[in-house]
């Protein structure tokens, strides 16, 4: 994947706000619902998410700002280069160093025959494999064999999440796989894919690991199995009522909102959710209430004049 800063067009300096709406003009111009004539926007939408992933969240952004993460995510080696891939899962530390290794050791009376810090070093790097001469340290082999299987990370968008679809992905090896994503895919979620983990010499194979995350959306929150969507409407929609075209997940269908409905109120699309045993969640609408920008005389007046004819205290309750 690109540098997320790239992908979403801002400056390493950029503020979290900027960031926050770098994103969702992109998302927004990018979703495969706008777009549906074209093939490429579900990869764009799904790499915008991705940068957003890494540089929206800020500890994360101050991960891959110092290089412990890289642009999807996965942590950076940091320990020693080179070496037998089979010291891994074995021997390596979090911090991407050693932390203990078993060694046989030839006679003599130190316990290691010539064996100082520079045997040791050629024991790890395959200077000694299968045991040193005149009894220098080596590796002892495990009796399960090599840990082979390779652990990634994916993030797929919310769309892929429930229709599915394949995508492609990286490897830290370099190789590149297209992946299937199963339907209804959660986050956490694994994908196991058969010999296509790391290899060494008189072993099988390892498996490819691929842990599944979701992105987050530029409307629709998920909360378990439902999603939850803020939807802006006008004072006088709010007072008058109206019809309107709103977004799920399988397209935008119409809703009607009736007279003198407040902010915060809630409307419900059973359903329209993510999958689930049995069924499908349900989609929420939350009306948010949004007056138009700048000062408006002609509106300031209509609110005074009827503010002096109909009072009221929405508050009233509150003591």
């Amino acid at each position: 994947m690109r540098d997320p800063y790239e992908v979403l067009g801002v400056p390493r300096g950029a503020s979290a706000a900027a960031i926050k709406s770098a994103y969702r003009k992109l998302a927004k111009k990018h979703h495969p619902d706008a777009n549906k004539n074209d093939p490429k926007s579900a990869a764009r939408f799904s790499e915008v998410n991705s940068a957003n992933e890494i540089i929206g969240d800020e500890a994360k952004r101050k991960q891959f700002d110092r290089g412990e993460i890289d642009a999807e995510g996965k942590p950076r080696f940091q320990g020693f280069g080179g070496g037998d891939p089979r010291a891994r899962g074995r021997g390596a530390s979090p911090g991407g160093g050693f932390e203990s290794f078993s060694f046989r050791t030839g006679g003599g009376p130190g316990g290691v025959e010539g064996g100082g810090f520079e045997d040791i070093l050629k024991s790890m790097f395959g200077g000694a494999a299968g045991g040193a001469r005149g009894g220098a340290t080596a590796f002892d082999e495990s009796p399960f064999g090599a840990d082979l299987d390779l652990s990634v990370a994916m993030t797929v968008s919310l769309e892929e999440s429930v229709k599915g679809g394949e995508k492609r992905i990286r490897l830290p090896t370099g190789k590149e796989l297209n992946v299937k994503i199963p339907v209804g895919v959660t986050a956490g979620q694994q994908i196991r894919l058969k010999g296509q983990g790391e290899t060494a010499p008189g072993h099988r194979p390892g498996d490819l690991l691929i842990t599944i995350g979701i992105a987050p959306h530029a409307f629709f929150k998920v909360d378990g199995s439902d999603l939850r969507v803020d939807l802006p409407i006008t004072l006088y929609e709010a007072v008058l009522g109206a019809k309107m075209r709103v977004p799920t997940l399988s397209g935008a269908v119409e809703l009607s909102i009736p007279k003198n409905t407040s902010s915060g109120r809630s409307f419900r699309l059973k359903g329209k959710g993510l999958p689930k045993s049995g069924g499908a969640g349900d989609l929420y609408f939350i009306t948010r209430i949004m007056l138009p920008d700048g000062n408006d005389a002609e509106l300031e007046a209509l609110m005074q004049k009827w503010r002096d004819s109909h009072p009221y205290n929405p508050r009233s309750d509150l003591g």
